[in-house]
């Protein structure tokens, strides 16, 4: 069974943006926090879908 999408309250580095894909998606924490790095590195939109994402997400 997939978890809701939601942004949990421990397990944060910034907003729990990544965190909460990576419980979605049944993915390593970290592969999806190292993912969104070299988003931010080698393309310049991965920020505001970040803010976008932090905005629309609802904390747990």
């Amino acid at each position: 069974m997939t978890q809701a999408l939601v942004r949990p309250t421990s397990d944060r580095a910034i907003a729990g943006v990544c965190s909460a894909i990576a419980r979605r998606f049944d993915l390593s924490t970290n592969l999806v926090r190292v993912l969104a790095v070299l988003g931010v590195l080698f393309f310049g939109w991965t920020i505001p879908v970040y803010v976008a994402f932090w905005i629309v997400i609802p904390s747990e």
